[in-house]
This record gives structure tokens, sequence and C-alpha cells, in this order.
């Protein structure tokens, strides 16, 4: 047993019966190697990343190998997810020093953690131009014992090149008409009209450009941005990324097609991509878009909900056959053989499912097993023998080996997922959605934030991490308080957004309004990362512009507002030239140009004319709209002052760019006031 038993993390966990003499990132391991005189080699990776555990079984799990790097190294492992911090400084040195990077991710450094060779997963033998493991490990300790000299200015020059790299977006000038129409044709030209989504294989989920391509829509009337929109979310939903049976995505296709996908399921994927169907369904109406929308918010209550409330990080694309040899395979939970289809349908069923499903003799995926999707030409189907033979190809799915789960909770992706639940839970009618999503709010305020409301980054079982929250966790928690106080009426939801975004402004915040990953007073590391672009959730930075706007439009704060202008400079500059990578900073700026709108609502609660009003409120498509609901003249949100019964009937006010319209008492005028879908 190693130095990683105690730990809180999953991935750690995996690793603590390794033979490799683990520790977890701390001091005392960069202590340790200047004591031993030796190099730090760094393994960074995620519970459920397949090549992760490939290169475990394969070298860490091989007594030989961790014999060798027990000798000469100080071996730590790091989850990505828990230390997002020090994965983004050395991420960023293996790209510019390779061009490229992933997961694992293989780094040595020295005993001061300056990086000077890099790698991400390496076989135990030699193959496709790769070197072995085994042969990397040397090569380092030789340069280490023999050209240490060379060693040391290798590692000064990248550190000294990571440090020059400090951006000051902030303060440029907001985003304008010009920038956006400029990111819009950037789309146009990237995306994949014969399959939806933008650029080739592997092709990952849009979900931030998505929410800026409807909200574009919604303010400007681009019908191309809508249909780009609706087209892809189509082409996944009825792809093999979008689970078929159970519901929920995968975390992106290995083919252009979106057939195949890389089966891990990541709590931020679907909490942002249930967000992004619900929104559809708002502006279209959309059956599908609405069948997505719902069947993901169960997939996350069902599948990735914890004991305590909150909502655990990721599904691992790998599980047991079924065949009882103990063998893991990518998928094998997921994929279908005819044979198996026969075998739990019956002969005629099974045909039937061949077609609706797409499965065929040959396969779709590997020995000859298929991934479920929903063929365009599969033609019209009787919707109860659908519903029948979905029900039973899901249960028989139900008893084969699941998949293991990373069940640690992320403050980040738990802010996500709330503002999900409870927005479909708010449109669709289902309290026990907006309920799920105030009992993980109430875990984060419980478990995750101090007195000072700092937050922790993971819990675990019940227990808070050791590591202090990032950018994107104040962000993305405030971002879902936001959600919840508009679809509950709820004003405490809003007090602790304002908790947590001026902590942003106090502590995470340049003063040229850029924006760091990390707290001032956070761990120093070789440079303080900073990233502005959206990958696979929203960066803190974009993150933190949305929230900040949206707490304004509630409050009337100027500060909150100047901060999030500034903030906004960085899509300003990225937005024309790289808008895939900055989705979520376009939908803010949608926001900031649109208004954004305040709405309150006010009457007795629990009357149909006040919750009529208010669903209707929320149903708005005007970008970023804030909602606010409760009594007249309540005291539960700011927007709720002075605001009084009309005529004795319930009444919605709404104001933009701080003039207000005439109040009204009607559904339909409140839609025309906001744009939504009926």
């Amino acid at each position: 047993m190693n130095r990683l038993a105690g730990v809180t993390s999953p991935y750690l966990l995996q690793h603590a019966d390794n033979p490799v003499d683990w520790w977890p990132w701390a001091p005392e391991a960069f202590e340790e190697a200047r004591r031993r005189d030796v190099p730090v080699l760094l393994s960074i990776g995620y519970s459920a990343c397949h090549w992760c555990h490939v290169m475990a079984h394969e070298s860490f799990e091989d007594d030989d190998t961790a014999a060798y790097m027990n000798e000469h190294f100080v071996s730590v492992k790091v989850d990505r997810e828990e230390r997002p911090d020090v994965d983004a400084v050395y991420m960023e040195a293996v790209q510019a020093a390779t061009g490229q990077g992933g997961w694992p991710m293989t780094v040595f450094l020295t005993p001061g953690a300056e990086p000077f060779y890099f790698g991400t997963y390496f076989p135990p033998a030699p193959r496709h131009g790769m070197p072995s493991f085994r042969q990397v490990l040397e090569g380092v300790t030789a340069a280490w014992t023999d050209r240490r000299g060379e060693v040391d200015e290798v590692a000064g020059r990248i550190v000294r090149d990571l440090a020059g790299r400090t951006l000051a977006y902030g303060g440029q000038g907001t985003p304008g008409e010009e920038e956006l129409a400029q990111a819009l044709l950037g789309l146009t030209r990237e995306y994949d009209a014969a399959h939806g989504g933008f650029g080739g294989a592997p092709k990952f989920p849009p979900s931030m450009v998505l929410e800026f391509l409807l909200r574009h829509h919604a303010r400007a009337g681009a019908e191309g941005a809508l249909q780009m929109a609706a087209d892809t979310c189509e082409a996944m939903a009825r792809g093999g990324i979008y689970d078929q049976l159970g519901g929920g995505f995968a975390r992106y296709s290995v083919d252009r097609e979106w057939v195949v996908p890389h089966f891990e399921k990541m709590l931020y994927d679907n909490a942002l991509l249930c967000r992004v169907y619900a929104h559809l369904w708002r502006i279209t109406g959309s059956d599908l878009a609405r069948r997505v929308a719902l069947e993901t918010a169960d997939f996350m209550v069902r599948e990735l909900r914890t004991p305590e409330g909150g909502f655990a990080s990721a599904l691992d694309a790998d599980s047991a056959l079924a065949d009882g040899s103990g063998k893991h395979a990518e998928g094998a939970y997921y994929v279908w053989t005819p044979g198996q289809l026969r075998e739990v349908l019956g002969e005629e069923d099974a045909e039937f499912a061949m077609r609706h499903f797409g499965v065929t003799e040959e396969g779709t995926f590997e020995h000859g097993s298929s991934v479920l999707q929903l063929p365009q030409d599969a033609g019209v189907a009787d919707a109860g023998r659908v519903s029948s033979v979905r029900e039973r190809l899901l249960a028989a799915r139900e008893q084969r080996p699941r998949p293991g789960r990373d069940d640690k909770i992320v403050a980040a992706w738990n802010g996500l997922a709330i503002a999900a639940l409870a927005e479909v839970g708010g449109y669709f009618d289902r309290p026990d959605l907006v309920e799920r999503a105030t009992e993980a709010a109430d875990l984060l305020v419980r478990l995750h934030m101090d007195d000072g409301a700092r937050l922790t980054r993971t819990s675990r079982d019940g227990h808070a991490g050791a590591n202090a929250g990032v950018l994107e966790d104040y962000a993305d928690v405030a971002e879902g308080f936001l959600a919840l106080a508009s679809v509950s009426g709820e004003g405490a939801w809003l007090d602790f957004a304002g908790f947590l975004l001026d902590i942003v402004l106090d502590r995470f915040t340049g003063p040229e309004g850029q924006l760091y990953d990390t707290a001032h007073d956070a761990e120093r590391l070789i440079r303080r990362p900073q990233d502005p672009t959206d990958n696979a959730a929203p960066s803190g930075w974009t993150a933190a512009a949305g929230a900040l706007l949206s707490y304004a439009a509630h409050t009337g704060s100027e500060a909150h507002r100047t901060e999030a202008e500034r903030a906004l400079g960085v899509v300003k500059a990225l937005g024309p030239r790289a808008p895939r990578f900055i989705g979520w900073g376009l939908a803010a700026a949608e926001a900031l140009l649109d208004g954004p709108r305040e709405v309150a609502v006010v009457g007795a609660p629990g009357g149909d004319g006040m919750r009529n009003l208010h669903k209707a409120a929320l149903l708005g498509t005007a970008p970023g709209a804030v909602v606010a609901a409760g009594v007249p003249g309540g005291d539960e949100f700011p927007l709720l002052a002075g605001r009084t019964l009309v005529d004795g009937k319930p009444a919605a006010y709404v104001c933009r760019h701080f003039v207000c319209a005439a109040p009204v008492t009607e559904v339909e005028a409140l839609r025309g006031e906001l744009g939504s879908q009926g």
C-alpha cells in the first residue's frame, strides 16, 4: 500500500495498491526528490480515462517497472479533476513542447517542479514509433545523471516561456454586433453540413457553441444559426453518442457521423447538453429536443446522483464483459450483436430492433457488435413497439456488469447540473427535478462552502476534499444558484451566488479585468494558470463573465456589471478568430447585447395566474434574461421592490437597458415581451 490509501479521489485510489511508491501532489514529495536528488515523475489522469487504465495495467502494476520508478524517481499521481490548476499548467507545457496533449499525461520535473521532458501514454514495448515506457525512464535517468546542466537549462527555458504567457484581454472593450457576426461566419465555415457539428473526427458535442447559436437566433433572428443548432442536436440525438436506451451522452464520437462514441459519460457534458436541448425546445417546440432534455435529466438523477444528494463526476468507458472472464472492454455495457437482440427480444422483434437501431450483422463497433442509433432512413416506427423493445433491452442491459463510477462530487460540474435540472424541471412541470437541483445546491453550501464562502473543489462520501476551489467552481456554482433562484423563487440562492461572485472579484480578478483560474492566495505553481477558452466545459473566465452579468441584472450592481464587461473583452479578441473555443463567452456576449432583460413576476404564491406568468417568464427566449418571482414588494429579490399587483391581478414587469415596459397581466403579452415557445 502506497501513500494514496487515504485520499478522496477515486482515480488515485485505483492506484493505491500499485507497486509504485506513489505520492499525492504535496510539498513533501518535492522535498523528498531534493533529498534524494532525483527527478519527479508526474502522472496525471482521471478515473474515466480509458488509456489511463491501460497504462496503469501495463506499467504501473508491473513489478519490474515499478521497482525502476521507485529507485530513480519520486512518482506523483494527480487526478486532473481534483487539481485542474496543476493539470492546466503542465498541459500547457506539454502542448507547447510537443504540439499536442492528452491523458494520461506524463511529465518529468526537477525537484523545483520545473518540467523538462513530456509525453502522454507510453506503451510497455516500442510500437507505432513510440518508445517504450522503460526506455523513456532510462533515457530521463541518463540525462539527469550525465547531462544535468542541459536538463536545468531546458527546465528554466520552459518556465520562463510559460511565465511570459499572461493574458491581458480584460478591458479591451465589449464585443458587439460585428464580432458576433464574424464569429457566426467562422462557425458557418467550419460547420459539417452533412452530419452536424464542427470539424472532423474525433467530434465533440459543441454544447457552448450551440448555446451561442440559439441565443443569436433569439436576439438577431438568424435562421442559419438556428438551423445549425437544430440539425446538430438532431444528429447527436440520433447517433451512437447518445444512449438510445438509458439516455445521456458519451464524451465524444470517434467518427464525424456521431456513430461510435468514446463511451465514458461525464457529468459536465450531460448537464450542458440537457440545458441545450431544453433551450432548443423552448425556441422550436421540438418533440425530440423535449424527449432528450428529459431523458438526460433523468439519466443524471438515476445514474450519477450520490446518497448525499450531489452528482458523481463520471461513468467509465470500460466495463467487465458479461462472459464471466473478468476482462474489461470499452463499450461492453452498451453495445449489441444481432444474437444478443434475438436472445432478449425473440426473432421478430429482434429484426425490428435491428432496423430501428441500426444494428448490422457485421457490426458498427468491434467484434461484430453495434452501437445503437436511430438512422434517418429507418422510417416511421410503431411508438408502442419501440417503447416495449427499449424497456426489454434496458432491463437486459441492467443485468450486465456496470461501468465503474467516479463518485467524487466536483463543485463546478454540480453547479452546471443544478442549472440544467432546475430549468428542465421548471419548463416541463417536473418539481422532482427542481427538488434534486435544490438538494445538490444544499450539499454544496453545507459541505463545500466555508463560513467565508470559500469553496472546496471536491467531496466524496460526505467528506470535503483538501483542494481549494478554482475559478470555474465559483462561476459555475454561482450560475447554478442563479438558475435555481429564478425557477424556485427562493432569493437565498441569489444571495449565495453573490457571496461567490464577490470572491471572484476580490481574489481572481487582475487589474485590467483579466481573470485567473486560481485565487491570489492559492498554492503557487510555476505559473498562475489562466485560460479563457472553453473546452469540455465553460472556462472559468467566460463562466464568471456570464454569472457576473446575470447577478448584476438581478441586483443592479454596477461593480458586477463593470467586471462582466471587462471580462468579456476576451470575447471581443477571440470570438472572431476562434469561435469554436469560446462559445460560452459568445453566449454571454449575446446576453450583454440584449440587456439582459430583467423580469419580475408578482402575485399570490400558488395561484394559477402567478404560476402561469412565472412559467411564461422562464420560457422567454431573450438571451440571458433573469427572472424574479414572489409576492408584491417582496424582499426575496431586489427586482421585486416596489412591484405591485395590477388591478388585483398577478403582473410581470420587464426592464431592459434601464427602461421598463408597462406591466402585463396576460401570458400572451409577456410572451410577446420575451419571445417564447407556447
